[in-house]
């Protein structure tokens, strides 16, 4: 075989994307009003889908451990529905999201929502891993997530969500650039100060997926948590494309480089789903989640006589 020979490529060519990083919250009285004004902002700008910051129509009530009951919502709640109006009326994609109350247990879970351009609910996705520490008291607003994340179609490139903390366990990434995710979007609230210790995340999760990954941030301090940071896109190559404090970011994305990164090192190293897969469920059997900070997993008995 001649030396110019290339693999197959995994999928055929797609569209670029147009994407918008919007780092504004909109849980004021005129909030309703101003998420428009942002989605025309990126729309003038050429964005087919918008990212919004983690829980963009609530306050940061994670700031205390006193849960208030009407940061929740029902399945299709008021909030949910200003987000999908706003998206079917300015015709453009949007990841947004809402504290979500189960109905059967009435269990809270920080739930992001995908709408399409027609503000019709594609998927939804809640946080897994949830911080408890000051100023972000979580685990006392909010259960854990109850299911893996999953890629979701519907725009011109397959994509996924990551929710803040969960850009720290990297199994969600991984798991989502093996389904063939192009693009996995990780809305978060996080301090200014823990910029630089994210940012190399970023580019890990990135690189190690060979995907894109967009984050974007709540803009700034509230209720006494220093909350701010910029708006980053890493490639699958782990270069930042964008790295911006402005409120509304645009860039367009080429889904043709995931292709060429998965022919190129570390991308085309195989996915070993069956082998860390029993690994997990052995590991599973007496440690189904395993609290770092409070203890370490226990070595296998041995078989020695």
């Amino acid at each position: 075989m001649g030396g110019t020979d290339k693999k197959p490529l995994p999928w055929p060519p797609m569209s670029h994307l147009s994407l918008a990083l919007i780092a504004d919250v909109f849980y004021q009285d005129d909030g309703q009003e101003r998420l428009v004004a942002r989605l025309e902002q990126a729309k003038a700008a050429g964005a087919d889908l918008a990212v919004l910051p983690e829980l963009p129509l609530n306050a940061w009530s994670a700031a205390t451990q006193h849960p208030i009951d009407d940061d929740a919502e029902a399945p299709l709640g008021p909030r949910h529905q200003i987000q999908a109006e706003a998206a079917r009326q300015v015709d453009i994609g949007l990841v947004g999201g809402a504290i979500v109350r189960d109905p059967n247990t009435n269990k809270r879970y920080n739930t992001a929502l995908v709408f399409d351009h027609t503000g019709t609910l594609l998927a939804t996705y809640q946080k897994v891993h949830i911080p408890e520490e000051e100023g972000f008291w979580e685990s006392s607003h909010y259960e854990p997530g109850t299911a893996a994340p999953q890629r979701i179609d519907g725009f011109s490139m397959p994509l996924g969500v990551q929710i803040c903390s969960d850009n720290n366990r990297p199994q969600g990434c991984q798991l989502l650039g093996a389904q063939g995710a192009q693009l996995i979007v990780c809305p978060r609230a996080t301090e200014a100060a823990t910029y630089p210790i994210w940012r190399p995340i970023f580019v890990a999760n990135a690189l190690t997926t060979s995907t894109f990954v967009a984050s974007v941030n709540r803009p700034a301090p509230e209720q006494g948590v220093p909350i701010g940071g910029p708006s980053i896109v890493v490639d699958p190559r782990g270069r930042i494309l964008l790295e911006s404090n402005q409120v509304v970011s645009t860039i367009s994305i080429n889904p043709d480089l995931c292709q060429e990164a998965r022919q190129a090192y570390p991308g085309y190293l195989d996915i070993r789903c069956d082998l860390y897969a029993d690994a997990w469920s052995e590991l599973a059997k007496t440690n189904n989640v395993i609290k770092s900070r409070w203890s370490v997993p226990s070595p296998p008995a041995s078989s020695a006589s």
